[in-house]
């Protein structure tokens, strides 16, 4: 599944000339391209749909749907590690994992 989920910019920084964020999902942390939307600001809360911030969200309705993300476990499976998700759902083991 590939969802759009809402995050807050922790911080900024121009590389090469593309804007580029660190985004907090409910404590997973993720670099995300800003580039379409130039004016956002550290501490504002961005929807991010496949690396990039693609609109602005407040801060009320941003918490709420990582709330619900999390209870509906969205957010594991949008951010988990696929192999390991992919091979639960199998039924196997993961072959990337050492044990």
């Amino acid at each position: 599944m590939c969802l759009a989920v809402p995050g807050k910019i922790l911080r900024m920084e121009d590389r090469d000339g593309t804007l580029m964020s660190v985004v907090d999902f409910g404590g997973v942390q993720k670099e995300v391209c800003l580039q379409y939307i130039p004016d956002a600001r550290v501490g504002e809360y961005v929807v991010v749909h496949v690396g990039f911030a693609i609109q602005r969200l407040d801060e009320e309705s941003a918490i709420q749907t990582l709330a619900e993300f999390e209870r509906l476990g969205v957010l594991n499976e949008e951010f988990g590690d696929g192999f390991e998700l992919a091979a639960q759902q199998a039924g196997l083991e993961n072959p990337e994992v050492t044990r």
